[in-house]
């Protein structure tokens, strides 16, 4: 179950799409390989801040630091000024090079965002065993930048959605239906149709939809990138669960032709076996406890 692996094929996939006009999205979203994007200067295969930052929070979960803020946002620093890359919102990337610390970056961050940032991130989270660990560590990464209640909420669906995923607890179909009970929200059990936007919770949404609807990655990466707009993000919200539960059919081109420097697809890998090694021996420690 490579879920970095794969999050980061969704990513960088989409790359090729976001906000692209919708026919070229139709002309090109064939799956046979990554596409160049016809507006932004960006590599083919090479993923984006959607990857960086989820990297960032699974490498501090599989060191087993403390999770707080300081840790989350140091990590945040380390990761893009050791591989900077395009992809960041103009902004918070100009903020990113900026920063050279945990503490400088919590000092002046303007943490006021619904968008989905907070949410393409969260899928370390979703290993963790009980529900109660996934909530309580996705409002801690999401707070250190898009503390607002649909800046949480997302993130939350979409760490919930790698958990529902992760230890099968119920049809696939039904994971809107379950993250709705469990939030307390029926938007996560309604359909998304349409463009993506930039908010948070319409990319989850969409994910989730796409999620439901199919039974292959293939097919869930397809229908991710036809919704066009925030496409990258979708794909990497989704892939992320159907790594667990999906038919691994991506085109050997997708997976082989993902960007392989110092932090690519075999970092990803590797991180992804600890991640998967530490969330078995959780299970074994505590079978029952992902039902909490």
């Amino acid at each position: 179950m490579d879920v970095l692996v794969e999050l980061a094929v969704g990513d960088a996939y989409g790359a090729g799409f976001e906000y692209a006009p919708a026919g070229f999205v139709a002309e090109h979203n064939t799956l046979r390989d990554y596409v160049r994007h016809p507006r932004h200067d960006l590599r083919p295969g090479a993923y984006t801040d959607d990857t960086q930052m989820t990297l960032a929070l699974a490498e501090l979960l599989a060191d087993g630091e403390e999770w707080t803020p300081e840790t989350i946002a140091e990590r945040f620093v380390a990761a893009f000024h050791r591989d900077p890359r395009p992809g960041y919102a103009r902004g918070f990337q100009a903020f990113l090079g900026e920063v050279r610390t945990g503490a400088d970056f919590l000092a002046r961050i303007r943490p006021h965002s619904d968008k989905s940032g907070a949410a393409m991130r969260a899928a370390p989270a979703g290993l963790l065993s009980t529900v109660d660990e996934v909530l309580a560590r996705t409002a801690v990464q999401a707070r250190v930048t898009h503390d607002t209640p649909d800046g949480v909420a997302s993130a939350s669906a979409a760490a919930l959605a790698v958990h529902y995923c992760r230890h099968g607890l119920g049809p696939v179909a039904e994971v809107g239906e379950w993250i709705a009970d469990r939030l307390g929200s029926p938007v996560w059990a309604r359909p998304w149709r349409g463009e993506v936007g930039e908010k948070g919770v319409m990319s989850v949404r969409a994910a989730l939809t796409a999620l439901a609807a199919h039974d292959t990655q293939s097919g869930v990466l397809r229908a991710c990138v036809a919704f066009t707009g925030d496409v990258d993000t979708v794909a990497t919200v989704a892939l992320a669960a159907a790594s667990h539960t999906h038919r691994a059919d991506l085109p050997a081109t997708l997976l082989d032709g993902l960007e392989n420097g110092a932090y690519g697809r075999d970092h990803l890998a590797g991180l992804d076996a600890r991640l998967t090694a530490q969330s078995d021996a959780r299970l074994t420690a505590a079978p029952d406890a992902r039902r909490a």
